[in-house]
């Protein structure tokens, strides 16, 4: 099979790129009472995401890969809610967070399929 060398088909370097533009993004927050709190679950889950997923490469057994990659369709899912939360407090961004927030669905729906795959 022709190895795929769109970025977009390698999850391992889009989830890793995906983590760090959230890094990038919530490093230019001005960090208040509402934006801290919020700020620290925005990295946790965007940067969570390739974490699960490098872990779901390494996976002991077919279910455990189905775990990991459900994980990391739970936090592409729980980044999209903190990215909305974000744009409450700081809409100036809404325009960077809209195309965070895009890339955390499109996740979203990559992880679902591979998981209904697997079924």
């Amino acid at each position: 099979m022709a190895q795929l060398t769109n970025s977009n088909y390698n999850l391992e370097n889009r989830t890793a790129k995906f983590g760090e533009n959230i890094i990038t993004f919530c490093k230019n927050i001005q960090q208040d009472l509402i934006t801290k709190p919020i700020i620290t679950q925005l990295i946790r889950s965007g940067t969570s995401v390739g974490a699960n997923y490098m872990e779901a490469n390494s996976a002991s057994s077919k279910r455990d890969f189905k775990n990991k990659i459900f994980i990391c369709k739970k936090e592409a899912q729980e980044t999209k809610h903190w990215l909305r939360m974000m744009v409450q407090c700081t809409p100036e961004h809404k325009e960077v967070i809209g195309r965070l927030w895009q890339e955390s669905q499109e996740l979203t729906m990559i992880f679902q399929k591979i998981t209904s795959s697997l079924s």
